[in-house]
């Protein structure tokens, strides 16, 4: 199975350039060009991560220290800054190398390959969900907007998994019901309005966002992002 590396980077050019290189070196390649479409990759899980550190908006440090703690693969850092301090809080944020520009792509591929290596030696990967910036570990059953936690009960968490994982597909209430508390459950799926209650209210004090739309008459369906 190929190795999956996912390229964020503002710089177009730079992205098709590396995966272009890395696909004839036999990796397969996820690019984004900003923050918010790099946690969407997420959930492809990629196994090693070329982030840029100077990108607008949301750095790459930035980005950095709100997503280590939901994924475990290497992340390299690419950036022409080339200071003793930029490279400990590089570091500190939870990069595993540093590689400044300009370099040359057979060093980045020699890089590549030994943090792989020594990645498949010690790795246990975490299933990551995402919609925008919003993520959901589905190891530690945990939500995350950013590096905020958002706190959710064992069963909103399961109705935000079974949701999100079919996103933008609309069920009724007796769907959803038999799909998270089982088809045995003793109760009606009268439950469900007032969960969904509840999860919008923490999602739109977190994020300012709605995700969980209802569809008249039918039911309701998770909005991707």
């Amino acid at each position: 199975m190929k190795h999956k590396i996912l390229i964020v980077d503002d710089e177009v050019m730079l992205t098709e350039l590396l995966s272009a290189h890395l696909q004839d070196c036999g990796y397969e390649t996820l690019s984004a060009n900003d923050a918010g479409r790099a946690v969407e990759l997420l959930s492809k899980e990629p196994d090693l991560i070329l982030l840029d550190i100077n990108m607008p908006g949301i750095d790459g440090l930035a980005l950095c220290r709100s997503i280590r703690e939901h994924v475990s693969c290497p992340i390299l850092f690419l950036t022409a800054r080339v200071t003793e301090q930029d490279m400990i809080n590089g570091f500190g944020y939870g990069g595993d190398d540093y590689i400044t520009k300009p370099f040359r792509l057979n060093e980045l591929t020699a890089r590549i390959a030994a943090h792989l290596r020594r990645d498949e030696r010690s790795r246990q990967k975490q299933s990551v969900l995402s919609s925008g910036l919003l993520l959901v570990n589905l190891s530690e059953r945990k939500v995350f907007y950013g590096e905020t936690e958002i706190p959710f009960s064992r069963r909103e968490f399961d109705l935000i998994e079974f949701f999100l994982t079919n996103a933008n597909q609309v069920f009724d209430r007796d769907k959803i019901y038999e799909a998270v508390w089982g088809y045995d459950a003793e109760g009606d799926s009268g439950v469900i309005k007032e969960h969904v209650r509840k999860i919008r209210t923490k999602l739109k004090e977190y994020t300012g966002k709605e995700f969980i739309e209802t569809v008249w008459g039918v039911g309701y369906q998770w909005k991707s992002s």
